[in-house]
């Protein structure tokens, strides 16, 4: 008969080389997780890092392994003896050599603390030795007492005390260990200096080594994941879309066969197994966005990787997070400080690292869209800087800007009356009831009853794509319909128009889609019919409780403003009031308190509305359509950040 040839998976290529360039890995990325290297001077070419790995890189890692097992020494021994040190500090009181402390085969010793040590002294018979001093007692008896010693110092409640080994009194004893720890954390410092040092002279090449010996090392791995046979061998893996061409034109020269097929996810169900049982494999995702917008995936990795197929909100964060973030602390005059901190950050040697840059780009963005709003908003270090009733600016030299604005920038009418928002001016006075609060309560609202129809048009979309349009109308569609009809039966309530409980048609509308979003849970969702009668009212009500989330942006800066606020009525008007009346006390007082109400308000402005902005995202919109499963895509050998060719 013929025979079968068998296929297994490859093994790794066993070379001098190959060997030499694990070990070598190894070691580096011991470096690499001690120092935290960084790269400050930008890529640099493969052959140049080649070059310098077979030049005397390895004995410089050597030197810099060395300083850490140099240093982990002295951190242990150090350690041990401060350990010896505490326990002979505490048996320092006895005075007896350590020598007469260590039991033998005619005698047993105990040495132990105890609150009652003169009195834990009394009652031992004949044949017991006792020393007792201050919170410390010790013992010698002869074996046959031992247990009844034992008894009456645990009656006592002593605690037993392991005497180091040594010879001498404690005193002295205590005096070497001193001299001897004061050794060794010389030699710590002095070890962490040449660390210090060492990173700083050798810090690069490991980064560019880390990288290059990661991918040759993943070339001679390579063969584990292969299928092997005695003729041929076969791969199968993943390629961004992008590069399916290039990836075929280059594997062509050396592979009798390449072939690359797009992946079609055809599943239109909503389990992970397929209706054998089968897991329902998905390929990982590779992040396709340019500009800004790459810096924006590193707010969505926090929420995990979009599953594929699904929609890349990036772009969009970028769009919406700044802005939210620029709307709740709107303060030019912190905006200023914020972007100016992200350009002093994006200077440092650490922000060469691509993850770095992502989070200082996030930063300037914030910063750029706080200037924004503080401008029209006209506030600046807590100030109001116009020239109206509000204003409260030392300086006037925004006054003719928002003079002009004021009289020539006009909203028109059907925005505003529709908006109801009569207020709504350059500049606009959020803070103050009657010049702009209620509006600004309102954009708060609207902002979120829009960015909520966004995510769940983005929902519907992803739904129809993975489950055909009609789930996608009863799971997402739903829930547009009753967002649209209650936001419209809402205003029609508070402009006047009807009653709460009348019946129009937005309510009738509001009906329909809870009615559809009944169907979505029973069947599309697998709840059950009794599931979706009970879940349908009461997710119904968790809408409206996201939407009203969205008033955290107007609560949240109107306590921005106030804190600030209260910089200028403690501090600032004090020092003015200490210059009038020439009170240098009330001067230097103002100035420091109107200083640090100020830091603290620019510390609460960075991290509160942060946090709110994307809980914003993150729970109340990405919650309607996102979902974070996808596994992110690892190409072969690593990604290339800092070794080019």
């Amino acid at each position: 008969g013929d025979s079968v040839t068998s296929i297994t998976v490859g093994n790794a290529i066993s070379s001098e080389e190959a060997n030499h360039v694990a070990a070598l890995l190894s070691k580096v990325r011991a470096a690499a997780s001690h120092y935290s290297p960084v790269n400050t001077k930008g890529p640099s070419a493969a052959s140049a890092v080649k070059k310098m790995i077979s030049g005397d890189f390895e004995k410089r890692v050597d030197a810099g392994l060395a300083i850490i097992d140099s240093v982990r020494d002295a951190e242990q021994q150090l350690a041990s003896k401060s350990e010896q040190l505490s326990v002979l500090e505490r048996i320092a009181p006895l005075d007896i050599p350590l020598e007469l402390l260590t039991s033998s085969k005619h005698v047993e010793v105990y040495v132990a603390e105890t609150a009652k040590a003169f009195s834990a002294s009394k009652g031992l018979g004949a044949g017991v030795q006792v020393h007792a001093a201050s919170g410390v007692v010790a013992i010698a008896c002869t074996p046959d007492k031992a247990a009844e010693v034992q008894i009456i110092l645990a009656e006592f409640g002593a605690k037993a005390i392991q005497v180091p080994s040594g010879e001498g009194r404690p005193g002295k004893v205590i005096s070497n260990l001193q001299s001897e720890v004061s050794a060794l954390e010389a030699k710590i410092e002095s070890e962490g200096a040449a660390g210090e040092a060492w990173a700083e002279a050798n810090g690069r090449d490991v980064v560019l080594a880390l990288e290059y010996l990661t991918r040759e090392d993943a070339i001679y791995t390579a063969p584990t994941l292969c299928a092997v046979s005695n003729q041929a061998f076969a791969i199968d893996a993943w390629v961004p879309t992008t590069k399916a061409e290039s990836v075929k034109a280059s594997l062509s020269g050396v592979a009798s066969h390449v072939h690359a097929e797009e992946f079609v996810d055809d599943h239109h169900h909503h389990h992970d197994d397929d209706d054998h049982g089968h897991a329902h494999v998905t390929p990982p995702i590779e992040f396709d966005n340019v500009g800004p917008a790459q810096s924006f995936e590193l707010m969505v990795d926090l929420v995990g990787r979009p599953a594929y197929g699904s929609f890349d909100p990036s772009l969009f964060i970028m769009l919406t997070f700044p802005m939210v973030y620029g709307l709740i602390l709107g303060d030019f005059g912190y905006g200023l400080i914020i972007a100016a901190l992200g350009f002093w950050l994006g200077s440092k040697p650490f922000a060469a690292d691509p993850v770095a840059q992502k989070g200082i780009t996030i930063l300037k963005w914030m910063g750029v869209w706080c200037i924004i709003w503080g401008l029209i908003f006209a506030e600046g270090f807590g100030f109001v800087w116009d020239n109206s009733a509000a204003g409260n600016s030392p300086f006037s030299f925004l006054h003719p800007l928002y003079d002009w604005t004021y009289a020539n920038i006009h909203f028109p009418a059907f925005v505003t009356d529709a908006m109801n928002m009569s207020h709504l001016t350059v500049p606009w006075h959020r803070a103050s009831a009657g010049h702009g609060l209620e509006e600004y309560v309102l954009i708060s609202v609207y902002l979120g009853a829009a960015h909520l129809m966004i995510g769940f048009i983005i929902g519907f979309v992803n739904v129809m794509k993975a489950h055909g349009i009609v789930a996608a109308f009863f799971e997402k569609g739903s829930w547009s319909i009753i967002l649209t009809t209650g936001f419209i039966h809402i205003y029609g309530f508070l402009t006047g128009s009807h009653d709460v409980l009348a019946i129009t048609p937005a309510a009738m509308g509001l009906g329909v889609g809870l009615v559809c979003l009944i169907i979505g849970l029973a069947h599309f969702e697998k709840f059950g019919a009794a599931g979706g009668l009970i879940m349908g009212p009461i997710e119904t009500f968790g809408l409206l409780a996201n939407t009203l989330s969205y008033l955290r942006i107007m609560g949240v800066g109107v306590a921005g403003v106030k804190i600030a606020e209260v910089s200028i009525s403690m501090g600032w008007e004090l020092m003015l009031s200490g210059i009038e009346e020439g009170a240098i006390f009330s001067i230097i007082l103002g100035i420091v308190l109107f200083v640090f109400i100020q830091a603290f308000a620019l510390a609460l402005g960075i991290l509160s509305p942060s946090i709110h902005a994307a809980r914003l995202h993150f729970v109340e919109w990405m919650g309607k359509f996102y979902d974070g499963s996808g596994v992110a895509f690892a190409p072969l050998g690593g990604r290339t950040l800092h070794v080019e060719g």
